[in-house]
């Protein structure tokens, strides 16, 4: 079998695991996937919090999964990075990494000793002083990721890469043949909803929304006085869409049309920002992915908010199953994996 690698996505609420043969290939395979719950406190908002918590986390993960692998590439996708339109002077692609320090301390919000910092090219160009490359800095607080890191080595795992899940997504879904254009890929996670917005398959700008589906579920707990568990049954079966068949119901879909709404201002304010700063573009559609895209009623005011035309994106439809991979199953829990199958079959950029 050709070398594979996992795709590891810690949230809050779960802990998931992908693991897949020839992961740069034409049709990368889906070998093994599995879940776990993530322990009470121990990451917030993708950071771990409790690395040895966490470790005993993923030791259960790689148990029940039973992957073969112990390559993973992390994701990070939260507040704590960032990214931004930076013009350099172009050079070797090792050489701008090395100057980023020495260019990029006036726009980070912490010391530049204290970030990890990356360049992801998007174009070339020409200024007054030559030739120039367009592109996105990258910038990680450095503690958040080493938590993360230190979480899957004390449980004896081997962290090939981090990659940012906005990245990692956008290799997944939009990259792919017959995705020209520009499209605004959204990933609603448990923890925060991320915009892509890429030309062509290429990221042309990014921006991380602290909030996500975790926060639509503690709002309706909070509201309606129920447990997170039952909180977050009501929030899959009821969604954003309908009136309800009882007074309960119809007081949780204002609950969580009221949460959603938050999100939703949110995501049509980012794209208008991407319009009216680049009069000359205009973005084409809305691919939805992430646990948060199935919600019910969500793509219809999603598309009413934005005027946009809006589907929700098949992570897995360039990947091939392994033969003990369940089809029906993928396709149940495919948004609720599609961030950590991303992140697989990203690792050589990661």
């Amino acid at each position: 079998m050709a070398k594979s690698i996992v795709g590891l996505d810690i949230s809050s609420a779960a802990i998931r695991g992908v693991e897949v043969s020839d992961p740069h290939g034409s049709r990368p395979t889906v070998v093994r996937i599995a879940e776990v719950p993530t322990p009470d406190g121990s990451v917030s908002r993708g950071e771990v919090l409790e690395p040895n918590t966490v470790a005993g986390a993923l030791k259960e993960l790689w148990s029940i999964g039973r992957f073969r692998s112990r390559n993973v590439v992390l994701g990070m996708g939260n507040q704590r990075v960032l990214s931004r339109d930076l013009t350099v002077p172009k050079a070797p692609i090792a050489q701008v990494r090395q100057s980023l320090p020495f260019q990029v301390q006036d726009m980070l919000p912490v010391p530049v000793g204290d970030a990890i910092l990356d360049f992801y090219p998007t174009s070339e160009g020409v200024s007054e002083s030559g030739p120039v490359l367009h592109g996105l800095l990258v910038a990680a607080v450095k503690d958040a990721v080493l938590a993360n890191v230190k979480a899957a080595q004390q449980a004896g795992l081997n962290p090939a890469g981090v990659d940012l899940i906005p990245f990692a997504m956008t290799r997944a879904l939009v990259s792919r043949p017959g995705h020209g254009g520009t499209i605004a890929l959204i990933e609603l996670g448990a923890d925060t909803t991320s915009v892509v917005i890429a030309l062509d398959g290429i990221p042309q700008f990014v921006r991380i929304i602290p909030t996500g589906g975790e926060d639509v579920t503690t709002r309706l707990a909070t509201s309606l006085d129920i447990h997170r568990d039952q909180a977050e049954l009501v929030k899959r079966h009821l969604g954003i869409a309908g009136s309800g068949r009882t007074a309960d119901d119809m007081r949780a879909i204002s609950v969580a049309q009221e949460a959603v709404g938050e999100v939703l201002s949110s995501l049509r304010n980012t794209i208008n920002y991407y319009v009216n700063t680049r009069p000359t573009e205009r973005v084409d559609r809305i691919v939805l992915a992430g646990g948060g895209a199935r919600l019910a009623g969500l793509a219809q005011s999603l598309s009413e908010q934005t005027g946009l035309p809006v589907v929700v994106g098949d992570v897995f439809a360039g990947a091939a199953l392994a033969r003990s991979i369940d089809a029906a199953d993928v396709s149940a829990r495919g948004h609720d994996v599609a961030v950590a199958y991303g992140l697989a079959i990203g690792s050589r950029a990661a």
